[in-house]
């Protein structure tokens, strides 16, 4: 694994940070690409165009009550499940950073082929293109929190339990190709949910286990011995519920 080059295309936040923290550790990252946060008026605009108005306004409603609610209620949680698994949080170094507008921008591509990586990590970033895709000479890597096909999109971990599918809670680590988490899979972990745990404890439990995963994978992907899993089942694309689908989900079948 001498010299391979690693870098990372994400946003900025916690999860980029604990990433960030296992891979530089256990292999050295190159740089770290980090795209703007879309602006409020072009995401909400692509999410009534899409969803409509009715499950816009009620996914809007509850990230900004319900999520804002339980991130206060779950501190408590949330530096336990870090301080458990060992996760550093610490701030990327200012000089590994390369900040674009957006990862499909043309200067993200111009900073790929500078930099010539060997591999790529994506996280959290809006999807990325067909056109870049199509460009970049080596592969893309991404934890996904849910297992795939199953549960696509977002949040895999409540919409499993939603539908009393605990056995497949879960995380998956796969390559990226141009569909939304359709990717072929590398490797796949269960993730188990204790009583003080919700929504928003939910995505740090998959993370704390994806990036075991991770690690193993691209060690696996260095060494030529890394192997393509196959998983039955509905390929399903999942969103954030709506304020009222969680509050529905919470009283009828105690998902928090």
């Amino acid at each position: 694994m001498a010299n391979k080059k690693i870098i990372m295309l994400a946003t900025k936040g916690l999860p980029t940070n604990i990433i960030y923290n296992v891979l530089d550790k256990c292999f050295g990252v190159d740089q770290v690409i980090i795209e703007e946060k879309e602006s409020a008026k072009i995401f909400l605009k692509r999410r009534f165009k899409k969803l409509g108005w009715f499950t816009a306004i009620g996914q809007i409603l509850f990230q900004f009550i319900v999520v804002k609610l339980l991130i206060q209620f779950s501190r408590k949680r949330t530096k336990e499940i870090i301080k458990l698994n060992n996760l550093n949080t610490k701030e990327i170094p200012a000089k590994k950073i390369r900040s674009v507008h957006s990862v499909n921008d043309e200067s993200t591509l111009e900073i790929i082929k500078e930099i010539n990586p060997d591999l790529i990590i994506v996280c959290g970033t809006r999807i990325i293109s067909k056109k870049l895709l199509g460009t970049i000479a080596c592969r893309l890597i991404n934890i996904h929190a849910g297992i795939t096909p199953l549960y696509r999109g977002v949040h895999g971990t409540y919409w499993a339990l939603v539908n009393n599918d605990i056995e497949n809670s879960g995380v998956t680590v796969h390559f990226i190709d141009e569909g939304i988490d359709t990717g072929n899979i590398i490797v796949q972990g269960h993730v188990g949910i204790g009583g003080n745990d919700n929504f928003t404890t939910y995505p740090l439990l998959q993370l704390a286990r994806g990036v075991e995963l991770l690690v193993q994978s691209v060690a696996d992907y260095f060494d030529n011995t890394i192997s393509i899993k196959k998983v039955a089942g509905k390929s399903k694309l999942f969103y954030h519920p709506t304020i009222w689908e969680y509050l529905y989900y919470r009283v009828i079948r105690k998902v928090k």
